[in-house]
C-alpha cells in the first residue's frame, strides 16, 4: 500500500502511457528486426540452367579514355595526294606510239593508287578529262595507268607541256 495506507493509484501511470499503438508498434519493429538478423531473409533459389554453354553477361562497356596519345603526331590525313599518285610518265617507243596514235598517255604511278584516283590526279595536273584509265603492275613491282584522253585533248600537246617530247 501506498505511504497513507490507501491503495495505490496508477492513475499517473495510465496518463503517460496513453499511446499503447505507438510503443506496441515500435515493440513489433524491434522484434522483427531482431528477427531478421537472427535468421536467414531469403532463401537463394538456385538458377536452372537450359544451355551446356555459359555466357558472359552483358555488362556496361564504356569507350577507353586514354591518359596520352599513341602516337606523337596526328596523321596528314590524304596521303595519296596528286603529286604522290603520279610519279613520273613513261618516255619508251611504245609509250610514244600510244601518244600518237591512240591519244593515250602512259605513266608509272604509285601501286596504291585507284583507276578513280589517276584520273582526277590527271585532270587536277594537266587540266584534261580522261576518257578511260587502263593499269597493270610491272614485273618489277611498278604500277603502270595508260590514260586515255577524250578527243577534245591531244596527247601530243599534253606530252610537249609536260616535255616528254
Amino acid at each position: 500500500f501506498g505511504s497513507r495506507g490507501t491503495a495505490p493509484s496508477f492513475a499517473h501511470v495510465h496518463r503517460s502511457m496513453a499511446p499503447k499503438k505507438a510503443e506496441k508498434t515500435k515493440a513489433d519493429k524491434a522484434e522483427k528486426a531482431a528477427k531478421a538478423v537472427k535468421t536467414n531473409v531469403a532463401k537463394k533459389v538456385k538458377k536452372i540452367r537450359t544451355k551446356v554453354r555459359f555466357y558472359k553477361p552483358k555488362t556496361l562497356e564504356k569507350a577507353r579514355n586514354g591518359k596520352y596519345p599513341r602516337k606523337s603526331v596526328e596523321s596528314r590525313g590524304d596521303k595519296l595526294d596528286k603529286y604522290r599518285i603520279i610519279q613520273c610518265p613513261v618516255t619508251t617507243e611504245s609509250a610514244m606510239k600510244k601518244i600518237e596514235e591512240i591519244n593515250t598517255l602512259v605513266f608509272l604511278v604509285d601501286v596504291k593508287a585507284t583507276k578513280p584516283k589517276i584520273k582526277d590526279a590527271v585532270k587536277q595536273l594537266y587540266d584534261v578529262k580522261c576518257a578511260k584509265v587502263n593499269t597493270l603492275i610491272r614485273p618489277d613491282g611498278k604500277k603502270k595507268a595508260y590514260v586515255r584522253l577524250t578527243q577534245d585533248y591531244d596527247a601530243l600537246d599534253v606530252a610537249n607541256r609536260i616535255g616528254i617530247i
